[in-house]
């Protein structure tokens, strides 16, 4: 006995818990449930007894019973997008389980009273029940709306405190943006003319400051600007490495207009030139692709690690990007994946 009560006020789904809903409302519903039946009539008091027994039988019939609807539903339809269809499912589920419940249960109560459905009154007594499982509904949907609109403020406000302390450890440890990419500009100017490919380094310099200045302060840039901003940094790379960097794209349309976090594919491609050999022997090869759907953007380099000359990594930029894609909200977690040859990370690709 014991161990059923304990299930039966455990926890709800999705962490809420309902205990104060079940201690408290199913004996306010069990009094509310008699008030249309009679509660304030004398000739109802002294079958009090009887009366009270099968409204809190019904109420925990319909509490419990919706409860589970609920959370069968939400386990279904989790996301916020699919709110609606989940209230329309709620809905129809709700009035379907109340109106079998009235007449299953109320048969068997009467049967053993000795009587039969009213088929008249039972349509009043549908109504009233339904009533019943809607406020539980309604107790349970509003709770589970609060906790999200909770959620998404402390996400918005650890997400603002990670782009302040970003911010504040980039003025700390590097020139001043707007200085150096003067400088560049000015620079550029004073190259000669015939050096065209010292113009073009220093433009292709300058186009990266200027995206780093124009997309810090956004929590999300679209994938096409990243892509144009990757390009860049290759390009710059490639002066260094030449024909031992490889780089190819496998991008469909509609997945550059989905949203990207600034600068987290850049670090994946930095971090594969950083951390692999790419030598004329070994070239390194990086493969970007994101899948038909838009729904992800996967970034692939040949897994040739360097044995000498830089400290192991620290895993440091890859936990920023997975904490930065956390904080967005974004449907899938960075995954990382590394293979005897392949090392492959893929980021989700947001909402526009």
């Amino acid at each position: 006995m014991g161990g059923a009560l304990a299930t039966l006020f455990a926890p709800t789904f999705a962490g809420m818990n309902d205990r104060r809903f079940l201690l408290y409302g199913i004996p306010i519903v069990v009094v509310l449930a008699l008030v249309p039946r009679g509660l304030f009539s004398l000739s109802l008091w002294p079958q009090l007894p009887i009366a009270f027994a099968v409204s809190l039988t019904f109420t925990l019939a319909l509490w419990l019973g919706s409860r589970q609807l609920w959370q069968w539903l939400l386990r279904r339809w989790p996301d916020v997008a699919d709110t609606s269809r989940r209230l329309w499912w709620l809905g129809a589920a709700g009035v379907a389980y109340t109106v079998a419940t009235t007449l299953l249960l109320g048969s068997a109560i009467l049967g053993l009273q000795g009587g039969h459905l009213n088929m008249q009154q039972e349509p009043r007594e549908i109504g009233l029940n339904l009533v019943a499982t809607f406020i539980v509904l309604l107790l349970y949907e509003s709770r589970h709306f609060f906790e999200q609109w909770k959620a998404n403020l402390r996400r918005a406000d650890h997400l603002a405190q990670a782009r302040t302390q970003a911010q504040l450890d980039a003025l700390a440890q590097q020139l001043d943006p707007h200085f150096l990419f003067n400088s560049l500009n000015t620079l550029a100017a004073l190259i000669e003319p015939s050096n065209e490919a010292g113009q073009q380094y220093v433009e292709g310099l300058a186009d990266v400051y200027r995206y780093v200045l124009l997309s810090r302060e956004r929590p999300t840039v679209p994938l096409a600007e990243e892509l144009a901003f990757v390009q860049t940094y290759v390009a710059l790379q490639k002066v260094r490495f030449r024909d031992n960097v490889q780089v190819s794209y496998d991008i469909p349309t509609p997945a550059l207009t989905r949203q990207v976090a600034p600068l987290s594919v850049q670090l994946l491609v930095e971090n594969a030139l950083k951390h692999n050999v790419a030598s004329q022997a070994q070239p390194l090869h990086l493969h970007l692709v994101a899948d038909a759907a838009a729904t992800a953007l996967r970034v692939e380099n040949t897994w040739q690690p360097r044995t000498a000359g830089l400290s192991p990594s620290t895993g440091t930029g890859l936990a920023n990007v997975r904490q930065r894609y956390a904080l967005l909200g974004a449907p899938a977690p960075v995954a990382v994946e590394q293979t005897a040859g392949i090392f492959a990370v893929t980021l989700p690709l947001l909402p526009a």
